[in-house]
C-alpha cells in the first residue's frame, strides 16, 4: 500500500515517523494551531512563531503540515498518542478520527486536553498517530425486521458494570 504525501511549502520536517520498526502507526507533528468558539475561527497561531499552551478543558484544531493521497480501499485513522494521553490527559475529541481517501486538504488533529495543567504544544511536536486502516465495501440491505438476539433491545449499561 502506498500512501502518497505532500508538505506544507515544501518542508519535510512534517515527515510523519514510525518511532519503532513495525510499529502500527506514524506520529504526526505540530505546524499551526486553530482554535474555534461556538463554530466560529477565534484565534490562528503558527507554531514557528511561538507555542501555544492548550488549557484545561481546552481543545483545538493542530495542522501537521502533510496533504496525502491513497486507495479507496482505505482510510487514515488519527489516534491518540497513548505517552501524552497517560501523562498529559491529551487525546483526540473524535478519537479514532477518520480521513477518507478522497479528502485532499492538510490533516489536521482536534486535541483535548483533560489534564489539569496546560500543555505546551511546539512546533514539529508529535501530536498524534495515523494509523492506515483497511476498509470493507459495505452494501446496506433495506428490511422491515431483523431477527432477535440474546441482547435485543438492552443498550447502554444492560451488562452491568
Amino acid at each position: 500500500m502506498r500512501l502518497k504525501i505532500k508538505f506544507y511549502e515544501n518542508n519535510e520536517d512534517f515527515m510523519p515517523v514510525q518511532a519503532h520498526k513495525g510499529d502500527a502507526g506514524f506520529d504526526l507533528k505540530a505546524r499551526k494551531i486553530v482554535v474555534y468558539d461556538n463554530g466560529v475561527k477565534t484565534f490562528e497561531l503558527d507554531l514557528k512563531e511561538r507555542e501555544y499552551c492548550l488549557p484545561p478543558c481546552g481543545r483545538c484544531l493542530v495542522l501537521t503540515g502533510i496533504f496525502i493521497e491513497f486507495s479507496p480501499k482505505y482510510e487514515l485513522q488519527i489516534r491518540p498518542r497513548s505517552g501524552l494521553a497517560l501523562k498529559y490527559g491529551i487525546t483526540i475529541v473524535n478519537s479514532p478520527g477518520t480521513v477518507d481517501s478522497g479528502y485532499r486538504n492538510e490533516i489536521g488533529v482536534i486535541l483535548l486536553n483533560t489534564g489539569k495543567r496546560s500543555f505546551p504544544i511546539r512546533y514539529c511536536d508529535r501530536i498524534a498517530q495515523a494509523v492506515v486502516q483497511e476498509i470493507p465495501q459495505v452494501a446496506l440491505l433495506k428490511t422491515k425486521k431483523l431477527f432477535d438476539s440474546e441482547r435485543g433491545q438492552d443498550g447502554f449499561g444492560s451488562t452491568g458494570k
